[in-house]
């Protein structure tokens, strides 16, 4: 990094709760963060909020389910020269209700969405960056059924056959039978799963460029998605991805994480 340059942090789904603590947390640590939300009002008022503080924070429209909306912040990073250190992917929604609408929405932005941005953006990041998937413990494979559980765990499964296994998921839904294929109720805790499936199978492909990728449950936050009555406060849940953010780069990849302590799959 050249002298008196910042590094840089891109963080999804950021307008507000967790995702907007976790720019704060890496702007206060040094960071230059570009945090990034699919409501264009929201997202300029956080950014502005945490600029008034006296951190280096600006705000990007994306919305993670968008191919062009995704390509189009690649392209302005491009366009300035500007390289990633950092990529948090937290966006992600909790619908109400359950069926094949809410199963593909779900898993369009809480699982092809961190796909999709950490596939564009990494040409643009720097060597020995840190990227890292915010999950959940629901996210655990204990979540599906054990022929499941097998089929997620395979070290042979590629990233085809998890799309593929994703896609079975939506259709099973559709066709009224996720129960008897082993799936759960939850689109939300599937893409959870899958989510971490995709952590593990990006090792090989970011190691060769000193990346280090990490999966990391918050814990139950406080926030519009967790509920108030959620046992953790919003500062706390951030601490454990910012963790995971600014790992040395002799630190872990391909893990999950709590607190900076390992999860099992």
């Amino acid at each position: 990094m050249p002298p008196g340059k910042r590094p840089l942090a891109v963080v999804t789904g950021a307008n507000r709760g967790l995702g907007r603590e976790v720019c704060r947390q890496l702007a206060a640590a040094g960071y230059e963060v570009i945090l990034t939300g699919r409501d264009p009002a929201q997202g300029a008022a956080a950014a502005a909020e945490l600029a008034q503080q006296g951190l280096a924070v600006l705000f990007r429209p994306l919305d993670v389910t968008d191919d062009a909306s995704v390509a189009g912040l690649a392209d302005d990073l491009a366009r300035t020269g500007a390289t990633v250190d950092v990529l948090v992917n937290n966006a992600a929604i909790a619908l109400k209700g359950f069926n094949a609408d809410v199963a593909r929405r779900t898993i369009d932005t809480n699982f092809y969405g961190a796909a999709r941005v950490t596939d564009a953006l990494l040409p643009r990041s720097a060597a020995g960056a840190r990227v890292v998937m915010v999950s959940s413990g629901l996210g655990q494979l204990t979540a599906v059924a054990p022929a499941l559980r097998r089929q997620f765990a395979d070290a042979k499964l590629t990233t085809a056959g998890l799309f593929a296994l994703v896609e079975k998921f939506v259709a099973d839904v559709g066709q009224g039978r996720h129960g008897l294929e082993g799936w759960p109720s939850s689109a939300y805790n599937v893409s959870k799963v899958a989510l971490n499936a995709l952590t593990r199978l990006l090792v090989p492909t970011l190691k060769k460029r000193g990346l280090l990728v990490n999966a990391v449950c918050p814990g139950w936050v406080r926030t519009d998605m967790g509920g108030s009555g959620a046992s953790r406060s919003v500062e706390e849940g951030a601490r454990s991805i910012v963790w995971a953010a600014t790992l040395a780069a002799d630190g872990p990849t391909g893990g999950f994480f709590r607190d900076g302590s390992r999860l099992a799959w």
